[in-house]
């Protein structure tokens, strides 16, 4: 059975996450209830005509593509598995008001056809010009762990050698009112939004896009290994120790052998009691990192979690910025992942270095 090997990465974020090493210019910002994307120069990826009718998804997805392979040294791969929360949702507006403002009359299409989930995995292949295995999952907030649970089955199968994997969602205006009025969303003129230590419901929210050039074989450019996935749908606070304790054990490992964890702490209250049970139990004696502060909140949040994490494993260092507790290790070979909103859609990820 094939083992599956991260060997590029590519990110788009609230941050500036390309054309950097790793978050040395990352900056907190905790007066917005909405982070804005740090957006980088489209037309050395794209051609600058198709760029315009381009919602933002779409274009961060083709970037932050581009950079993985680019890392991983690969012109196309064998499969191409995407995952998305919202989808296009820019471009699902835009189609809903033409209805409206045209009374249903003299639509153009446009916005409609790029609307769909699986159009930034489509716009990936028409540029690689990969006919080859491509899904998009859809599924809350475990949809970028149920693409990468796709990936690493199909190399484990030697289904295929060279997979790009990511997760992408954009944020639109009358979306991300809606989330407002539903209470999503951190209430306005109640700053600072910190994460850690809030007593208020809703989040920062946030956008992305994340992708890994995952192969079967180790390169001198290789980052990490991917050991295991895990996707959960429910579970009670109390029920989450035992469960990863499960997980590691299956995997040959205990708490012990973690050399740090990522929690997904969003700055909901409730939701973070789960990581909060964690942190000063569990892993009392790890070093934690948290990363929502940065990125803001999203479905596929998690795959920027998987990026820090990547990153930590690559560097051997922990940027403060991202740090939850003073702990330190002399190296970073195991890594816990461990992510869930709302108590639901839980989702346990294991890597290691090589």
């Amino acid at each position: 059975m094939k083992k599956t090997y991260i060997n590029g990465l590519g990110c788009i974020s609230a941050q500036k996450t390309f054309d950097t090493v790793f978050l040395e210019e990352a900056e907190l910002n905790e007066n917005s209830t909405i982070l804005s994307l740090k957006a980088p120069v489209y037309k050395d990826f794209i051609p600058p005509v198709a760029i315009r009718r381009m919602a933002k998804g779409v274009k961060n997805g083709i970037v932050a593509s581009a950079l993985a392979l680019k890392e991983a040294q690969l012109e196309t791969v064998d499969a191409i598995i995407t995952g998305t929360g919202m989808g296009c949702i820019e471009d699902s507006e835009k189609f809903l008001k033409a209805i409206l403002d045209n009374d249903e009359q003299f639509l153009t299409p446009t916005s409609f056809i790029q609307s769909t989930h699986n159009t930034v995995g489509g716009q990936i292949a028409l540029g690689l010009q990969c006919k080859a295995y491509n899904l998009t999952y859809v599924n809350g907030s475990v949809s970028f762990e149920s693409a990468l649970f796709d990936a690493k089955m199909m190399i484990e199968e030697e289904e295929a050698s060279s997979i790009l994997v990511g997760g992408i969602d954009e944020m639109a205006d009358y979306t991300m009112s809606l989330f407002k009025l539903a209470g999503f969303i951190k209430k306005e003129n109640q700053g600072p939004y910190s994460i850690l230590g809030s007593t208020t419901k809703g989040v920062v929210f946030g956008e992305g896009a994340t992708f890994f050039a995952l192969e079967n074989q180790i390169k001198n450019n290789t980052i990490a290994e991917i050991l295991d996935v895990e996707i959960l749908n429910k579970l009670n606070v109390s029920e989450v120790e035992n469960k990863i304790l499960s997980f590691l054990a299956v995997n040959s490992l205990e708490i012990s052998d973690i050399d740090a964890v990522l929690l997904g702490y969003n700055g909901d209250v409730d939701s973070d009691l789960y990581y909060k049970n964690l942190s000063n139990t569990t892993f009392i004696n790890v070093p934690q990192v948290y990363y929502k502060h940065l990125s803001g909140e999203y479905d596929t949040a998690s795959a920027f979690g998987l990026w820090v994490g990547s990153k930590i494993i690559q560097t051997q260092s922990i940027p403060d910025i991202v740090k939850l507790n003073a702990l330190d290790k002399q190296s970073y070979k195991t890594i816990l992942l461990y992510n869930q909103r709302n108590g639901i859609d839980h989702s346990f990820t294991l890597i290691s270095s090589c």
